[in-house]
């Protein structure tokens, strides 16, 4: 069993949802967001630091992915919130976990089977795919999709080697 954590980095709200993963079977294990504190973006992100921080050490996960972020016209906004994507880079980094970065749309063709899904046919298709899961959020919805998409994704480059092994 594998425990992927999926994050959604936010500046203002950090998503993230924690999934088991055994072989084809997901079930949900954890899912919150983090909320910035303070006006000041040095102390903005550091309060994502150390929620997300708090979050790996409660949960332990094996294996992490991250949205990749768009750019949009709002360049300054574009960089913040990259800036808020590196946090979501470097506590996996620090916990000695490689990350998965997946683009928006490859997340929401793996879990709800169309690429420019809105956020309601995400979360519908999150609680299909984790009966039970009672979700903090939008932002926590992504999460949990992004880690759906890494469990998905993940267990390709082994999938292929072993029909490789059959067929040779």
């Amino acid at each position: 069993m594998t425990r992927v954590i999926g994050i959604d980095p936010g500046l203002r709200n950090l998503g993230w949802g924690v999934i088991d993963v055994s072989g084809s079977r997901l079930t949900h294990v954890a899912n919150g967001v983090c909320q910035s504190a303070g006006t000041e973006l040095a102390k903005r992100l550091l309060s994502l630091h150390i929620q997300l921080t708090q979050v790996f050490e409660c949960w332990s996960p094996d294996a992490a992915a991250v949205e990749q972020t768009f750019v949009n016209k709002d360049g300054a906004g574009t960089l913040k919130l990259g800036q808020a994507r590196g946090i979501a880079m470097l506590v996996p980094a620090q916990a000695g976990l490689s990350v998965g970065e997946y683009a928006p749309n490859r997340v929401k063709k793996t879990v709800v089977g169309v690429g420019h899904a809105d956020k309601a046919q995400v979360l519908h298709m999150v609680r299909l795919q984790l009966p039970g899961a009672e979700i903090a959020g939008p932002d926590a919805a992504d999460a949990l999709a992004i880690a759906i998409c890494h469990a998905h994704h993940a267990r390709s480059p082994a999938l292929e080697a072993a029909v490789r092994q059959v067929r040779a």
